[in-house]
Order: structure tokens, then sequence, then C-alpha cells
């Protein structure tokens, strides 16, 4: 595969682009659909909240209707005189069961409304009811405040019915005694009614009424009236606690995962609890998951299709310059491309173009170089006969001189011998340390002898850099400038230090004079020739000449950051310094000192 890509730029381009536009396509349809589902779930949960609002709306009405429906036949002045006077007559009773049957009869959740009186009056209902479990529930006489019972079963004419009561003291509007109790008993038949519109969960989830005791006193599902909520759904009910509404998951696999929505009554404290498949959910996502794929793999085509299009473009001017140069012939020109464009791929060919006719022109520049340096090297070895002649002419006053028993003369020729024959090397560009310190010495003793009491040269350097090499003729330059232009020019006698010394992986020279120093402008003038190309650089300046000519050689050999370094005032003398790397190759390792 890797060798099979490597054969073609437009193949690696391909792969490339396919790699890193598909699989974030990918990503991002997996993305998108994780996030649409879950804002779909969360829409969905959003919605079985607001659907369950709606049922409380509806419930809360009902619940207060009867608060306010209790409250006001307990003030009716006819209910006060039969709960209070034990004779009363048949007409009151059918004045009372006539108003109770008048207040009821547009309300279908109501059972029926009874009235127990305390006295030994007979018990008023709106409802004959053959058989009541009511009693094995709550002992009416003994009810205290108000209440709402469990789910019991009653038989009216019409047949058995679920209900649950509220049952609440009939006390006096005087003092407040109880005098009897009321009891307006709610059909569990028309109040489930309720739970099915709005429908939950598109008619596929279930609505349970759970009172404060935790049973299901109304639902959906007649299976799960009068059953404590929990023995349904088993750990549920630490949920259901937390907050006045929310969601629960519930249950694990495919099947028998549910998701439960609660919202509190806080009028009595129930709760109404919506249990819908997680199924539905499912569902829901499946139909995301397909809209995710169909959008993804029309995404994928189109790339696909457009990737092939542009690597197509892009490779094919480049499959032709591949063409043109397999045919190249080296002994020829390099052959034109012709290009029609302007973008990348077009300079591209002219890029080619300017190459080929650069190449031609640097074939015949190499021809006439090559020339020209034959000719320079007979020049060179013709121009070393004249300093190999004053060598050898000096060796010879050298000697007379030693015969003659007139050593200064002697120790001036062999110290100016040592000095030109350092300068010829053999022609080498390298010398160890120690040796261009001993051309310095040379140097300096020559001049001692031309200017004696005038000045003093010290050398100070590591011991370790003795042997190491550097380019040669860079020190000796730079104390003539410091001997010539500073000491020299100075009342009374000078000093001139040579420092060598290691820092890092690096040589560091520094020329110290006590000379008369520059001016701030003097300095910059200097600096500024440093910086001109060599073919402006003005060489009748001779107070300049040589460190233009020892910086020229530091950035030649070692690179722009390693020219000379020179700072001076005035009256208090100059430094000039340089730094250069160690280990430098080259140059011969035979000792150049004279003996």
């Amino acid at each position: 595969m890797r060798r099979w890509l490597g054969l073609s730029l437009g193949r690696k381009l391909s792969f490339i682009m396919l790699i890193t536009t598909l699989i974030p396509l990918v990503f991002l349809g997996g993305f998108a659909y994780r996030i649409s589902s879950g804002i779909t779930e969360e829409k969905a949960e959003q919605s079985g909240i607001d659907t369950l609002r709606q049922m409380d709306a509806n419930l809360r009405f009902m619940l207060q209707d009867v608060e306010n429906l209790s409250i006001t036949l307990i003030g009716q002045s006819d209910i006060q005189q039969y709960v209070n006077r034990p004779d009363a007559d048949f007409a009151s009773q059918t004045r009372i069961l006539g108003l109770m049957a008048n207040l009821v009869s547009s309300k279908d959740y109501i059972s029926n409304v009874t009235i127990y009186p305390a006295n030994a009056n007979p018990v008023l209902s709106t409802a004959a009811i053959y058989s009541s479990d009511l009693e094995e529930q709550v002992m009416i006489r003994e009810v205290g405040t108000k209440l709402w019972t469990e789910l019991y079963t009653v038989e009216k004419y019409n047949g058995k019915s679920k209900v649950l009561s509220f049952i609440r003291p009939l006390r006096s509007v005087n003092n407040y005694q109880t005098m009897g109790w009321l009891v307006i008993s709610l059909d569990e038949r028309a109040i489930s009614r309720y739970w099915s519109q709005p429908k939950l969960g598109d008619g596929q989830g279930n609505v349970a009424l759970i009172n404060d005791k935790g049973h299901v006193v109304s639902a959906t599902d007649d299976q799960w009236l009068g059953r404590p909520f929990e023995s349904l759904y088993p750990g549920i009910s630490p949920g259901l606690k937390s907050g006045a509404y929310g969601t629960i998951t519930y249950g694990e696999g495919k099947h028998e995962k549910k998701s439960m929505l609660y919202y509190k009554e806080p009028l009595v404290g129930w709760t109404l609890v919506g249990v819908i498949p997680f199924e539905l959910y499912s569902a829901q996502n499946r139909y995301i998951l397909q809209l995710t794929a169909i959008a993804v793999l029309i995404s994928i085509f189109a790339t696909v299709g457009i990737i092939f299009f542009v690597v197509h473009r892009v490779t094919n001017p480049l499959r032709a310059l591949t063409r043109l140069l397999s045919k190249v012939n080296p002994e020829e020109p390099l052959p034109l491309y012709a290009t029609n464009s302007s973008d990348e791929i077009g300079k591209l060919a002219e890029s080619y173009n300017m190459l080929g006719s650069h190449i031609e022109k640097l074939k015949m520049q190499v021809i006439r170089n090559e020339a020209r340096k034959k000719e320079a090297d007979m020049r060179a070895l013709q121009a070393q006969i004249n300093p190999h002649f004053l060598y050898n002419t000096l060796s010879s006053i050298h000697w007379i001189a030693l015969l003659t028993e007139e050593k200064r003369i002697a120790d001036m020729v062999g110290a100016l011998s040592d000095f030109l024959r350092f300068s010829l090397n053999k022609g080498k560009e390298f010398c160890p340390v120690h040796q261009e310190l001993a051309h310095i010495r040379n140097y300096a003793q020559v001049q001692s002898i031309r200017f004696p009491d005038k000045f003093d040269v010290d050398i100070v350097v590591d011991p370790e850099l003795q042997d190491q090499y550097m380019l040669k003729l860079l020190l000796q330059p730079l104390v003539e400038n410091a001997m010539i232009h500073g000491v020299q020019k100075k009342d009374g006698k000078g000093h001139i230090t040579v420092y060598v010394e290691r820092k890092e992986e690096q040589m560091f020279f520094l020329v110290l004079d006590d000379g008369i120093g520059m001016t701030e402008e003097q300095l910059a003038a200097i600096y500024q020739s440093l910086q001109e190309p060599p073919d402006q650089q003005d060489f009748s300046d001779v107070a300049s000449y040589g460190l233009r000519n020892v910086n020229e050689r530091l950035r030649l050999h070692y690179g722009p950051d390693a020219g000379l370094v020179i700072e001076s005032k005035l009256h208090s003398g100059t430094r000039i310094s340089f730094t250069i790397p160690m280990l430098e190759g080259g140059g011969s390792h035979e000792n150049l000192d004279r003996g």
C-alpha cells in the first residue's frame, strides 16, 4: 500500500485529502447524531413534562373545585340546620338533596356527595349506594380534619366503580363544633379520562396519579389501581421525591428501559407520573440516524468527486513536466515548458524555464572560471618565487650576522624570517593557536628593534587552547593596528595585551591597548567601512584596511556572526575582539616556529 502510494503524487494527494476530509466528516456525522438524538430526547422529555403540567392543571381544577364545593355546602343554611337539629323534616332533606344534585350535575368526575350528620338525622347522598368499602379505610365519625381517602369500591344502581373521597368535618358556623361530615367522592374512570388528552409519548405512555402514601389512585392502566407504585417499579420512590418535576431513566435493556416523568401537585402532595418506553426515543433516534447517514453519504460522494477533480487538475501539469524532465539530455539545454496559467503550477513552470536558462548560463560561467583559475594558479606560482627568494636572502643575512657576532641584527633578521615563513605556511589557511601567538611575538620583536622602549606586548592564553586550530593571520593585523594607530601616537610607553580564553565551546580573542583611542564618530566610520561590500571599500584608508581584511576573512570562514567587535574611547584605548568555534579543522600540524 505504501509503495503503491509512493509511486504517484496524485495518489498521495487523493489519499491524504480523502483521509483529512472523510474522517472528520464521519466524526462530524456521529457528533451531529449524538447531539441531535440528545436534543430530541430532551425535547421529548420536556414535551412530556409540559403534558404532565397540562394534566396537573386539570387535576388542580378538580381538587380546587372539590374544595370550593365543600366550603359552599358547609356554609349553606339548610345544611347547617339539618346537622344541628335532630328533628329535621322531609322537606329540608329534599331541599338539601336538590341543592347538592344541582351543584354536581355538571361535574361528571363527582360520583356522589354524602352528608353524615352527627345527630340522629339520616345520611343524605346524591346517589343510591348499595355497598361501599369506605368504612374499611376510615372511620368517618372519627375524622377531625379534612383528608383524601385511598381508592375504594362502591356499588350503585349502574354497577361497581372505583372512587376516592374527600372527607371534611361539617362544623357549626356559630361555635365551630363538629356537627357532621361531608364526603365528596370522585369517579376514578372519569378522572382517568384527563390522562388521555393530551396524549403522553404519542399515545404510547402511561400515566399514574400517586397519592401522598405512594399508592396509585388513578391511572391509564387499570391494573395499577390501588397498588403501591413502588411495587410496580421497585426503587423508583426516592427519585420521585427530588424537585417539583423531573425525569428519571429506569431499568436496563432494550425492552425494560423506561423514561419516568413526574410532576408534583402542591395542593395535596400527590404526584403525576408518566411512563414512556425508551423504544420511543430509539425509534426517533433511528430516524435521525438515517437522515444523518444519508447526509454523510451524500457529502462523502460529493467530497470524493471534488477531490479527484482538484487532484487531476493539479497533477496533470506536473505529470507533463515530469515527462519533460525524464527526456532531458545533459549535453543540451533544458527544453522549455509551455504554460498558460498564472497559478502556482504556472509559476513553477516559469521557474523551471528560468532554471534551465540559469543552468545554461552557469555552465558557460563554470567553463570560463576554470580557465581563469588555471591562469590564476600560474600567476600565484610565479608570485611565490619572490617571497621565497626574500626568505632565503634573509636566512643568508642571519647566518652572516651570527658569524660576525652581530646578535641584534641576527635576532631582528631571524624574527623577520620566521614572520615571512609563517605568512607563507606552504599555502595552508589554518594553524594552531600557539603558532599564531608565536607569529605575534616575532612581529613584536621586529618592531621593538625599530621602536625601542615604545611598547610592551603581553600574551595571556588558556593552556587548553594552545593546540586548537584557528584561521591564521587574524591576530597580527589587530596587534599592528593597535601599535601603529594607538600606542605610537601616545606620549610615553604603551601596553598591548592579547587574551585567548575558552567560552563554552568557543574561543574568545581580545586585543587590548591603552593608546589614544577613537572618538564616537571615528568608531562609527570604521563600523560602517566594515559593513561595506568588498567592491565598494576604500583600500586607500590604511587605518581600517587591516581591520576590514580580518573581518572579511572571519565572516567568510566562520559565518556572518563571527565579525569583529570594536570598542574605543578617546584617550582611553581600544578593545577589539572576536569569537570562533573550537575544533576547527584545517592546516598542517607541523611546528612553524623557527628552530
